[in-house]
């Protein structure tokens, strides 16, 4: 497997995480200390600053816990300057934890670094980054709404169900599940996904 160069930041919730991303990339990675984000308003700044200058790429595991931070830096940097990863839901336990997370899923640290390398790919140079922007505002709001998956009864079940099928969190918002679909599929792919579900 080769290491990944990859040139705007990842941001992680702990140390662990780190450690697992650095088994295959090469960069910039940032940790939020978990909930330590919100007490500590310099490394705060300094996910602000990086955003704004080159962007960066958010990868929190996919629990709550997760989605909150998430959401908090997501909320806190300039619009359009962090790329959303989401990992897949797995159940499981890290080895390291007597206890596993809440929703029994595995974070960042537990998932296979051969999963972890294909998420990332895309992002990197040796991916084809510049590829990504492009195909990232192929799908939009009035797509999500076309196919009931906004704006209509039922919506939020409709997002779980298409999330589902891509592994990505429950009860996501729809500028997060916008957000993540585009990263995971072009115009074509989500179309033909939402067709098979028979939205």
């Amino acid at each position: 497997m080769e290491t990944l160069h990859i040139d705007r930041p990842v941001i992680v919730e702990g140390k662990y995480d780190k450690q697992k991303l650095r088994l295959i990339m090469d960069g910039n990675i940032i940790t939020t200390d978990g909930f330590g984000i919100f007490n500590k308003k310099e490394k705060l700044a300094l996910i602000r600053r990086l955003a704004a200058e080159r962007g960066v790429i958010l990868l929190t595991d996919s629990d709550g816990a997760g989605g909150v931070i998430r959401s908090y830096i997501t909320s806190a940097v300039p619009k359009g300057s962090v790329t959303q990863i989401y990992i897949p839901k797995i159940k499981g336990k890290e080895k390291r934890k007597k206890v596993g997370s809440k929703e029994g899923t595995l974070g960042v640290e537990g998932i296979d670094a051969e999963r972890l390398h294909a998420l990332l790919l895309p992002f990197s140079r040796e991916g084809g980054a510049d590829r990504v922007q492009k195909r990232g505002a192929d799908i939009t709001k009035a797509d999500l709404y076309a196919y009931g998956m906004s704006g209509t009864d039922g919506a939020a079940e409709r997002r779980d169900l298409f999330g589902a099928e891509l592994g990505l969190p429950d009860k996501m918002t729809p500028n997060a599940f916008l957000s993540a679909i585009n990263v995971l599929l072009d115009k074509d792919g989500f179309a033909a996904l939402a067709e098979k579900l028979h939205f």
